[in-house]
């Protein structure tokens, strides 16, 4: 396909792009640095159609978030709230159970829980979420609790790390999200989230998972206060760290919405921004298999778009999504599996259910089967 570059400096990456030469840190700052996104659509999903071909997977999935109670108190976070305050939540276990199967037909095939770091809740309660949601639910992946949460609860039992994530595992925990990663510079997570872990000790808590078996995903929240330079860098130590344990399944680009918290001052990201990391990501984490474009955060419509620059995912039905959502975004907080596939049809693409671990889904009227 003949494609005009009109930023010539892209025009060695482009070849490295098309014979499979891995890019380097400095490749990754051009590709930011440069305003020509059609070309970054093009190598990007040049390498998408490469690995993925013409599919596109989503899942049937529903975010649970046990409680918004928070000690963090960071400046980027609108979901998080002091126990004190009288519009925060906590579920107790029979809530999380009930809402966990409550009002929603379709059969759900993951739960992604996440919530906020509660000062109250000890590591015990979580182990009995999870047992009681795989008694109630056997089927259903538990996809469940960022690496800052895996620290927290490390931090407030006085165990390691690698104890809490078995003891976790043992309780019916199946994989990790990626949230929390943010940006790993630490100059800025001084000023965004200075009481989260710091990007090693992300790094360290990811790694320590994978070694133990589980799966997890990786993010990176751009738009806020980091520059080329820490995007650059997140993704490379991301990509070094998959190279080592190839237990990352997917990595997610999220936008910061800052509505709602403390950096509500900062412009939001424009499409032009958000097709860019994806394409970005897709071009640099030539080891981590897929790119997710989570269209909570970027809108259905921006999501469709990045399936022609580099996304091969575009997330599930979700059915309640609260983090996004008390930071202002106002999209739908739920899509049907229905409108799913219409969405990835219309954009070209071949539309595939999957599981958490991306295997493929068969279903039936009644009843779902995991093609393994």
């Amino acid at each position: 396909m003949n494609v005009h570059f009109e930023d010539r400096r892209l025009l060695p990456i482009r070849e490295k792009v098309e014979s499979g030469v891995r890019l380097s840190y400095e490749d990754a700052l051009t590709l930011y640095r440069t305003n020509d996104v059609l070309a970054l659509g093009y190598m990007a999903n040049l390498v998408r159609e490469r690995m993925h071909g013409n599919v596109t997977y989503f899942n049937v999935n529903r975010h649970i978030n046990p409680t918004d109670v928070c000690v963090a108190n960071c400046r980027l976070c609108a979901f998080g709230k002091q126990k004190r305050d009288p519009n925060s939540y906590t579920m107790s276990l029979e809530q999380v159970w009930e809402t966990a199967g409550k009002g929603w037909s379709e059969q759900i095939t993951e739960f992604h829980i996440v919530g906020g770091l509660h000062p109250e809740l000890n590591l015990d309660w979580f182990c009995q979420m999870l047992r009681g949601l795989k008694e109630r639910y056997p089927q259903i992946h538990l996809k469940a609790f960022t690496m800052v949460e895996i620290g927290y609860f490390a931090r407030r039992e006085k165990m390691s790390i690698r104890d809490v994530l078995i003891r976790l595992r043992d309780a019916g925990m199946d994989s990790l999200p990626g949230g929390g990663a943010e940006v790993f510079s630490e100059r800025v997570r001084r000023i965004i989230c200075d009481h989260k872990l710091s990007g090693d000790e992300w790094l360290e808590t990811a790694r320590t998972a994978h070694e133990l078996g589980l799966h997890s995903n990786c993010t990176m929240l751009y738009g806020h206060l980091e520059n080329e330079e820490d995007r650059a860098d997140h993704l490379v130590k991301l990509r070094a760290l998959q190279d080592e344990t190839h237990g990352f399944v997917t990595f997610i680009p999220l936008a910061f919405h800052p509505d709602n918290t403390a950096l509500s001052h900062i412009a939001k990201t424009t499409g032009f921004d958000d097709l860019k990391n994806i394409a970005v990501a897709r071009l640099v984490l030539d080891n981590i298999p897929h790119i997710k474009a989570y269209w909570v955060m970027l809108s259905p419509r921006i999501a469709q778009i990045a399936l022609r620059f580099g996304a091969n995912d575009i997330d599930g039905t979700v059915v309640e999504e609260k983090i996004y959502h008390d930071a202002g975004s106002t999209v739908s907080q739920s899509m049907k599996r229905t409108e799913l596939l219409r969405l990835i049809r219309l954009a070209g693409r071949e539309p595939v259910e999957r599981d958490t671990l991306y295997r493929p889904v068969q279903r039936t009227e009644s009843a779902f089967t995991v093609l393994v």
